[in-house]
């Protein structure tokens, strides 16, 4: 699989590490993923670190991660991600180094949209994402 960033003639830097756009050849066989918004929740449904944005961040990076696997993947074959957070001014810094962390070369594409609240009390981000995964 190839994955080339996208980046138009005139087109502002990006701020932060992430693609305009990503064009994917993909072989035969491969298959892509879509993961359902992931928040920080353990398996009993509690939410992790309700006042860390960047905790909440690698939990849900983490369950994105798992949902990968079971498709035989992993968060390289991320091509593009929506982050969802309820403070944009408090808790991007922390969560784009936990991004920038564990998402490698090249960056996918990337929207970052403020919401006044997620499903769950006290959760910060939410996080969902489009993977390519070759086959096996």
């Amino acid at each position: 699989m190839t994955v080339e960033p996208l980046v138009p003639a005139g087109h502002s830097k990006p701020v932060g590490r992430y693609s305009p756009g990503v064009a994917v050849a993909v072989p035969a066989g491969t298959r892509l993923v879509f993961v359902s918004g992931q928040v920080a929740t353990d398996e009993h449904g509690r939410v992790t670190a309700p006042d860390d944005a960047g905790r909440q961040a690698e939990v849900a990076f983490d369950r994105i991660g798992q949902v990968l696997a079971t498709a035989g993947g992993g968060l390289s074959d991320v091509v593009s991600l929506v982050i969802y957070l309820v403070d944009v001014s408090r808790d991007f810094t922390a969560v784009s180094a936990v991004r920038n962390r564990i998402l490698g070369e090249p960056a996918p594409a990337s929207t970052l949209v403020e919401v006044s609240r997620l499903v769950e009390p006290g959760c910060r981000v939410e996080i969902s994402a489009v993977a390519a995964v070759g086959p096996a």
